[in-house]
């Protein structure tokens, strides 16, 4: 499965002048919640992603809301764990609701649609970690942060993208007049 084929037939890949949540312009943007709307779809991802980790013992796979929410529940059916989602608290960090089952020592799988800068990701991390389990990988549908991401375990992506990345001061297509959309 060429996953960025998947993206390219759903729309989902899309090229402009964009404004990511890093706070980075760039002239690609991954829509994935275009792809993942597709069940056929989002399985192929989830299957080909899990498969990357089938060797890790998890009981749970969790991914930060709104975009990981999907993504954990077909990576966790592919390995046969629990789907938990983390969101945000109000106070700049992710909380996991209450209701959600986790318990201390449990090993998860970490997951996330698109790592530009891996800091969404990292905070569901931190929220599994604060209830006591240990993250023993991330995954990851596109890796594009040039190998920039580290998180401290395993970090597995099914397609990785070199894709220029501007801050704001410095981006060309501001320069050049080309509208910027916030995504």
């Amino acid at each position: 499965m060429e996953v960025l084929d998947l993206y390219r037939r759903t729309g989902a890949l899309l090229e402009g002048h964009f404004l990511l949540r890093s706070g980075v312009h760039s002239p690609l943007f991954l829509q994935s919640a275009a792809l993942l709307q597709h069940p056929l779809y989002a399985e192929a991802v989830g299957e080909a992603l899990g498969k990357l980790f089938e060797d890790e013992k998890v009981d749970f796979v969790i991914g930060p809301a709104m975009g990981g929410v999907i993504l954990a529940f077909v990576v966790a059916r592919a390995l046969g764990a629990r789907a938990l989602f983390a969101e945000k608290d109000g106070q700049g960090g992710m909380t996991i609701r209450k209701g959600l089952t986790l318990n201390p020592g449990e090993r998860f799988l970490a997951v996330e649609d698109v790592v530009t800068t891996g800091e969404s990701v990292r905070k569901a991390i931190r929220a599994a970690e604060a209830r006591g389990a240990v993250c023993v990988g991330v995954g990851a549908i596109v890796d594009r942060s040039g190998g920039q991401a580290a998180f401290g375990v395993p970090f597995r992506a099914l397609a990785r993208l070199q894709v220029p990345q501007y801050p704001p001061e410095a981006c060309p297509l501001c320069r050049e007049g080309v509208p910027l959309e916030e995504v």
